[in-house]
């Protein structure tokens, strides 16, 4: 396991109290999707406006979106969160704080390399912090990666999208895709959650 730095994200609304150890998927940015598994304390990413309101209440079952350096991508947050949700209960999980914050590939080496002392793009950092039965966790996206897997694996940029955005949501659910035959079986969960959902034009 590694351990994770105590400076925060500069987005962060709570400063960390604890570390814990980290699970990590290290694999080439040029065979698949990079996925890294954090475990800490909770945090927000927030816009400066909502920061306050957010830091001293305990919010359950809320998904927010959020961009940084890029523009918020096109996707139907209503139709997403209640994709998130159905996908969390076919295994047997509930939805309750999940941050997502799209970025560049800038900004997503920098976290990177801050959290997991990994000098690479990436498409989605992942930070869980699942309390039982309920994932809660952070998923920091960049779509500058996404778009650039779109067009190697000649996918859609909007079904590559949803495909990370499920993706983070599987790990926080208990699929990895480090094992033998793993892989395989993260692939088939993320087809299987794309045809529950109807994605844009």
């Amino acid at each position: 396991p590694q351990m994770i730095g105590l400076t925060p994200y500069p987005m962060l609304c709570r400063p960390f109290r604890a570390i814990a150890h980290a699970l990590s998927y290290v694999m080439s940015p040029f065979q698949g999707y990079c996925s890294k598994i954090i475990k800490k304390e909770r945090f927000f990413f927030v816009d400066k406006k909502k920061r306050c309101n957010f830091a001293n209440k305990k919010i359950q079952n809320m998904i927010t979106y959020n961009c940084e350096g890029v523009k918020m991508p096109n996707i139907k947050k209503r139709e997403t969160t209640a994709w998130i949700k159905a996908v969390a209960s076919e295994y047997g999980r509930k939805v309750g704080e999940i941050g997502y914050m799209f970025v560049d590939d800038e900004k997503i080496l920098e976290v990177n390399r801050e959290y997991l002392g990994h000098d690479y793009y990436t498409d989605i950092i992942t930070f869980d912090y699942d309390e039982g039965d309920r994932i809660n966790g952070d998923l920091v996206i960049s779509l500058d990666t996404v778009r650039t897997n779109a067009e190697q694996f000649g996918k859609s940029y909007d079904e590559e999208l949803h495909r990370v955005i499920i993706h983070g949501i599987l790990h926080l659910c208990g699929i990895n895709d480090k094992g033998p035959g793993e892989r395989e079986i993260m692939e088939a969960a993320e087809n299987k959650a794309l045809k529950m959902i109807t994605l844009p034009c």
